[in-house]
């Protein structure tokens, strides 16, 4: 019987019984640095494959533009940056015709690597003064995150996807704010939308949040202030259906304001990441691919969403792409 923790009121040391409670540090051995992705099996990759019927492609990343999300609520993260090396305009004025006597375009980006569509490594939150599999939060240095580094999942990011468009189920365009999404709520969602959700999936959850700030062009606090999302409670459904991956439309998945009456921040962070070893992937674009599972009825499609190879990254911008 899985000990159910309150949904209001939680403590620091509630959530870190819990994150015990749930932890799977070595049950892959003392070195993994995969997490819950070890569920996905070669034989999970040729089934989810087969969900491909229409080829047709869905992106789930976010435009990398300086009109993002990000306000610096959090951690002082800045929308991306572009900015050309060479353009037209100095090709035709003869610029580059010395040296290196080549007419091209060359540009930039510099970004915060979880400033849009992006996944979470695993060095990416502590418990306490641990990262996944108990290796030392110290770990993570000046250079980067020598244990859990993000280009450990270089070539995982593959399998099924799910879409739990819980929004949708509860007839809504958009979840409020502080709306707690609770386990009965998933199972709910799933079941009304015809889906199972099984071992190694990649399950998305829709609020409608993201959509909403895009369709009146002002994102306000979405970047780390108030959102719907994941009640703690969830972490209990994570940790017993072994999925591979949590993503929402939504800055950081679970709900805000969060949970807690003593500050503890982010505290289903604090045991999905930690102590279960499962990604987040925050802030997909869904507009698109909501609409057409709404259309057609279909939940279910090949993910492919690999991040970039970033040595020691505790993050990664993707464009995930949802496969029917």
């Amino acid at each position: 019987m899985v000990e159910q923790t309150s949904k209001k009121g939680l403590t620091k040391a509630d959530v870190v019984r819990k994150g015990k409670q749930l932890c799977n540090w070595g049950k892959w051995g003392k070195d993994d640095e995969l997490g819950v992705l070890n569920y996905i099996t070669p034989e999970d990759i040729i089934e989810a494959s087969r969900l491909v019927k229409k080829g047709k492609v869905f992106r789930l990343g976010l435009e990398l533009d300086e009109n993002g999300p990000q306000k610096g609520l959090f951690g002082g993260r800045y929308n991306p940056l572009h900015h050309m090396l060479a353009t037209g305009t100095d090709a035709v004025q003869g610029l580059q015709d010395a040296a290196p006597g080549l007419r091209y375009a060359d540009d930039m980006i510099n970004l915060p690597t979880q400033a849009a569509s992006q996944w979470d490594a695993l060095s990416h939150v502590f418990a306490e003064d641990k990262m996944w599999n108990g290796y030392p939060a110290t770990l993570v240095d000046s250079r980067g995150a020598h244990k859990n580094g993000i280009e450990k999942f270089a070539n995982k990011m593959v399998g099924r996807g799910v879409l739990l468009d819980v929004a949708l189920y509860k007839n809504k365009d958009r979840l409020a704010d502080g709306y707690g999404i609770t386990i009965q709520d998933l199972d709910e969602t799933a079941k009304s939308q015809g889906v199972e959700v099984r071992r190694g999936d990649f399950v998305i959850v829709n609020t409608g949040q993201q959509a909403d700030c895009l369709d009146k062009g002002e994102w306000g606090g979405y970047g780390g202030g108030d959102a719907p999302g994941l009640a703690f409670e969830t972490v209990d459904w994570i940790h017993e259906k072994q999925i591979a991956g949590i993503c929402s439309d939504t800055w950081g998945i679970e709900v805000r304001p969060n949970e807690t009456i003593d500050g503890t921040n982010q505290p289903w962070h604090w045991v999905t990441i930690p102590y279960i070893g499962i990604v987040h992937g925050e802030i997909w674009y869904l507009r698109e691919l909501v609409a057409d599972c709404a259309q057609d009825g279909v939940y279910e499609f090949f993910l492919s969403a690999p991040p970039l190879v970033i040595p020691r990254g505790t993050g990664s911008p993707i464009n995930a792409q949802a496969i029917k």
